[in-house]
């Protein structure tokens, strides 16, 4: 099993959520989140003040498939959240090696 992890634009957790769907991916996790890559911030004016936004909104989504189903999610979420400028997000791949059910206790094979 693979726990996908994909940092992307607030607006594109629909399409994300679409083509994960599309490819028979489970149920997900979709947390809020603040963080920045290259894109380091912005400069914004609240009441007449200038200041810096270093910390970026961005969503976050977990979805753990089959060994044999990553590729087809990690490109599934790439080409979903793409917009081609920078702050488009990232996808991190992380082994599970164990899932159980809390309700049961049994361990859960994808």
């Amino acid at each position: 099993m693979k726990l996908l992890k994909a940092i992307v634009r607030p607006d594109k957790v629909d399409d994300v959520k679409a083509a994960l769907e599309k490819v028979g991916a489970g149920g997900m996790t979709v947390s809020e989140v603040r963080g920045h890559g290259k894109q380091k911030g912005h400069t914004a004016i609240y009441r007449g003040q200038e200041y810096q936004v270093t910390l970026l909104p961005k969503m976050e989504i977990e979805v753990v498939v089959g060994d044999g189903d990553a590729d087809a999610a990690c490109r599934a979420i790439i080409e979903a959240a793409r917009t081609g400028a920078i702050g488009d997000g990232r996808v991190f791949v992380l082994p599970v090696l164990e899932s159980y059910k809390i309700r049961t206790g049994e361990q859960d094979l994808l």
